[in-house]
């Protein structure tokens, strides 16, 4: 005889319950089908798994470490049926995502709003990291993908080319900038700046490209995300550098003006990487194929 299933919940059931009448009734099955099941399972085991008194039936100290590890291995069973019950419903898992504060701004929302609205059972959580950051997170299983800006990682991982931003200026209505359409960052170096926070990779691109210039970068006020920045600006502490598209987001309703940055490096790259694609599980393989399908897409 093998341990099966149904002989350990019949036999939590006469634990439960104090009799085998009581179990067989609310089991529905004889009694000495229930009997049965049980010495045989003694047998089995080699030890005596109940003490039968005219009060009931109570486990030996046998009887009571086979319900602890039944419970355990029924539940195991019942999540299996769970999980395989998912699986026939549709692709599940948990993918976990790094990216930098341009590509979930950006872009993210919408790539995975589709995504998830097709795949109901797949959970998704999305860190926000620097760029640097991004990719140490995927290189040491910490997120399945990333999304960063190219030129950035050099840790040797996978990396496809996701999705192209453009960098643009924006500043008062009263400041100097706002009466230019286009504008090269030579000229706007002569005024103080509203950044990102310490590593992000706006800043070290605009202190970068200063130093090429043999000028300095004035960043007056640092903060931590992109509508801090619009307001920060609002406010007349300096002008800001970000992307087009959040840009747009908060121009109109805070009434700044935006002008193009007329320089190559305003047109970015954001790479998406993973270790290896053929390792994914089928959630996060899936994922990576929704958002590639709009990939290089010049916004």
């Amino acid at each position: 005889m093998k341990i099966d299933p149904k002989t350990l919940r019949l036999f939590l059931t006469v634990i439960e319950e104090g009799t085998i009448t009581a179990a067989a009734e609310r089991e529905h099955i004889a009694p000495a089908a229930i009997s049965k099941r049980i010495m045989d399972l003694e047998g089995v085991l080699g030890v005596q798994l109940l003490s039968r008194t005219n009060k009931g039936i109570t486990p030996t100290p046998a009887g009571h470490a086979l319900v602890d590890m039944a419970q355990r291995i029924l539940s195991d069973l019942d999540g299996v049926m769970l999980l395989m019950r998912d699986y026939a419903s549709g692709v599940t898992g948990q993918v976990h995502i790094a990216a930098n504060i341009s590509a979930i701004t950006q872009f993210l929302p919408d790539g995975l709003r589709g995504f998830m609205d097709s795949n109901p059972l797949v959970q998704v959580s999305v860190e926000e990291r620097i760029s640097t950051g991004v990719a140490q997170a995927v290189a040491t299983n910490v997120a399945d993908i990333g999304v960063l800006a190219s030129g950035i990682a050099t840790i040797d991982l996978e990396y496809h080319n996701y999705r192209r931003d453009e960098l643009v200026v924006i500043a008062p209505p009263s400041h100097p900038v706002a009466s230019y359409s286009r504008v090269r960052f030579a000229t706007v170096l002569d005024y103080d700046f509203v950044g990102l926070h310490t590593g992000s990779q706006p800043n070290s691109l605009l202190l970068r490209a200063a130093a090429e210039l043999g000028r300095s970068w004035r960043c007056r006020v640092q903060v931590t995300s992109f509508d801090a920045q619009c307001r920060m600006v609002q406010a007349g502490l300096g002008i800001g550098v970000l992307p087009r598209r959040v840009a747009e987001f908060f121009v109109k309703g805070l009434g700044l003006v935006m002008c193009r940055l007329d320089e190559p490096w305003a047109h970015r790259q954001l790479l998406l990487a993973v270790r290896s694609y053929k390792e994914l599980d089928p959630a996060a393989r899936l994922l990576v194929d929704h958002l590639l399908a709009d990939a290089d897409v010049v916004t």
